[in-house]
């Protein structure tokens, strides 16, 4: 089988690479813009595979999609615009990709005769809980630019299946942490910082709850469901590590061997989400499950940030 990966520079696009490329015989197609999230250097360990050809352009430009997506028989589109701090500042180009972008690609799967079409999503499209957990029942209500944009290309996505038959299925992952996660978001950010000798800036208090999922976990889940989930269905993806932000800066500052005055408390950002949480029985039904504790994830993934700057500090830099 022929796969098209939209977004298979960025994190965890990159990471499902590698693991499909090691769990299947499949080639693989990389359709990627390379914008700062998405780097040359994030896929050089698997570029020159000759099961792996990469296409740089966006998904927006249909000519682009179309060449990329022919005689392929299977999509899974990672690419978006997806840290939600960008989108309170700027939500067009949020809007642009993760919307347009989405309705291109579900436009000519219709056209091509996908076969399989595997629209990854986000825990954040359902908004926060305060107990209990999310079902892929439960309805939408987003809080930011981002989550809200992520909504609405589900719905995209959704649409064409009902209307042009698209095998749509879409997966919808709590926090992602693991190698190749660019700077920005927390644990990258925190985790860099602290090696740096820096502060971390922690939201408020510290209280808001996430649900953590180590990204090899999140690409077997995603693995699975391109092989035997389906067709129409939504499938959240969660580990079960849910945990405070100011618990998980404590356990990374145990493991950058600094203490809690490398914490600054900064002013919360606007419409913070307090707690998410999903129910993941009906993935697990596949048969996944996840494997990494969180305890060991962490470790792993701090050493990989120890061991790798070269990838991680010129980015950092251009951040500033």
């Amino acid at each position: 089988m022929k796969v098209l990966i939209t977004g298979g520079a960025g994190f965890i696009g990159s990471n499902f690479v590698r693991f499909h490329l090691a769990n299947s015989d499949d080639e693989i197609t990389i359709l990627d813009s390379l914008t700062y999230a998405g780097s040359r250097d994030t896929v050089q360990d698997f570029v020159d595979d000759p099961r792996v050809a990469f296409i740089e352009g966006d998904i927006c430009d249909r000519e682009t999609v179309a060449f990329a997506m022919k005689d392929h028989q299977a999509v899974v589109h990672f690419a978006a615009e997806s840290h939600v701090d960008r989108s309170i500042e700027g939500s067009e180009r949020f809007v642009t990709t993760n919307c347009v972008g989405t309705n291109t690609l579900c436009d000519l799967a219709s056209d091509m005769e996908i076969e399989r079409f595997v629209h990854i999503s986000t825990d954040e499209t359902y908004g926060s809980l305060d107990r209990g957990s999310f079902t892929e029942n439960d309805k939408l209500e987003p809080s930011s630019p981002y989550s809200a944009s992520k909504a609405a290309s589900d719905l995209i996505a959704l649409g064409h299946h009902v209307t042009h038959g698209v095998p749509v299925i879409i997966t919808r992952s709590s926090n992602n942490y693991g190698p190749f996660q660019f700077p920005e978001k927390l644990i990258p950010l925190f985790v860099t910082n602290l090696l740096d000798g820096l502060q971390v800036p922690l939201y408020g208090e510290g209280a808001n709850v996430r649900d953590w999922i180590h990204v090899e976990d999140n690409c077997a889940a995603i693995h699975q469901v391109l092989q035997t989930g389906e067709v129409g269905e939504i499938y959240n993806i969660g580990a079960g590590n849910e945990i405070s932000n100011f618990e998980l800066t404590q356990m990374l500052l145990a493991l950058c061997e600094r203490d809690e005055s490398a914490i600054v408390n900064v002013d919360d950002r606007p419409g913070h989400d307090f707690r998410y949480s999903i129910d993941s029985a009906r993935v697990r039904n596949l048969g996944w499950s996840p494997r990494i504790d969180l305890e060991a994830g962490l470790v792993t993934t701090v050493d990989w940030y120890r061991n790798n700057e070269p990838w991680w500090r010129p980015k950092k830099a251009a951040q500033t």
